[in-house]
């Protein structure tokens, strides 16, 4: 007997978050996607619900990336992600032209990247307080916005969980506490 959904391909898209969609209020299952000339719907893993719905707003500019399937029997087109960032190109519609074109894209791209391992082993053992603490401390020292935090599954390394990795330019860190973090980014981006 074959499989009710076959994978067709795996997709990686951007676009502005419309918001998100679930069966009961608070619990939400899917986000809405707008891109320039559609509106999709992409399910979210139950690993990354929680922090999808805390970290992003609706209006964010997001990317995700995921893998789509084909249901045989409806004929149906379904997009399940596995990993979901905001691209930090966030520009409000009112903005004039001329305000975007005097913005330098270069001094606003995220210059650093922190991959959180989001499954449940990693957010059990204090993966989601770490994130919390994290974001307080990119917050405190205004850098948030310089850094690109990319929410993930498993990197393999459960024994040391909560996994966390830190990437500056070429360079990888792992077990670092969030305040080192914040120092390290406060040299590097400076």
């Amino acid at each position: 007997m074959s499989d009710k959904h076959i994978s067709l391909s795996e997709f990686d898209v951007e676009g502005k978050l419309l918001g998100f969609v679930g069966d009961t209020p608070g619990k939400f299952k899917y986000l809405r996607l707008a891109l320039e000339s559609k509106e999709l719907q992409i399910k979210i893993p139950k690993e990354l619900r929680h922090s999808v719905c805390l970290s992003l707003v609706p209006g964010d500019q997001i990317r995700v990336f995921g893998i789509s399937k084909l249901d045989s029997h409806t004929g149906e087109i379904k997009l399940k992600a596995y990993g979901v960032s905001p691209t930090g190109n966030y520009l409000p519609e009112e903005m004039s032209t001329e305000e975007q074109s005097s913005k330098d894209p270069v001094r606003n791209a995220p210059k650093a990247r922190i991959l959180v391992c989001q499954k449940s082993g990693c957010r059990k053992r204090g993966g989601t307080s770490l994130l919390l603490e994290l974001e307080s401390a990119l917050r405190s020292r205004n850098l948030l916005e310089q850094v690109t935090i990319e929410y993930t599954g498993c990197q393999k390394r459960c024994s040391s969980a909560p996994n966390y990795v830190l990437h500056l330019g070429n360079k990888q860190y792992t077990r670092i506490h969030p305040e080192a973090i914040a120092s390290l980014l406060e040299e590097h981006l400076s």
